[in-house]
């Protein structure tokens, strides 16, 4: 089982950042991916990028040059930072995790971009 606490989020301004961290309850080197998805009001979640343990990276295009995605394996420790955030980035972010054949969610942390 894994268990993961997000957090980092809150409002912030159009063309501002905001670094989100999700701390998993079990070394995440072994892990076999993890990443983060969004849900914004009245929309399905969507992926916004995944982070195998391989090292192999996959941003959805709308985040790709403005969001990056890190680990601190020592911490246990992923991390989104997003710069240039735009009102379309407001949703609520949810850490994921791929282990042992099943996902596990996060709480999920709320990101407001205000225009």
């Amino acid at each position: 089982q894994v268990r993961l606490v997000e957090s980092g989020g809150g409002l912030v301004q159009a063309g501002g950042s905001l670094r989100l961290s999700c701390v998993a309850s079990r070394s995440i080197s072994s892990i076999n991916a993890m990443g983060w998805h969004r849900q914004a009001p009245g929309k399905q979640r969507e992926l916004v990028v995944t982070y195998t343990s391989s090292g192999s990276i996959n941003y959805v295009d709308s985040v790709k040059g403005r969001f990056t995605i890190s680990r601190d394996n020592a911490k246990n420790t992923v991390y989104l930072e997003m710069n240039s955030l735009k009102p379309e980035d407001t949703a609520v972010y949810y850490c994921l995790a791929v282990y042992m054949q099943r996902v596990y969610w996060g709480q999920g942390t709320q990101v407001t971009v205000s225009s």
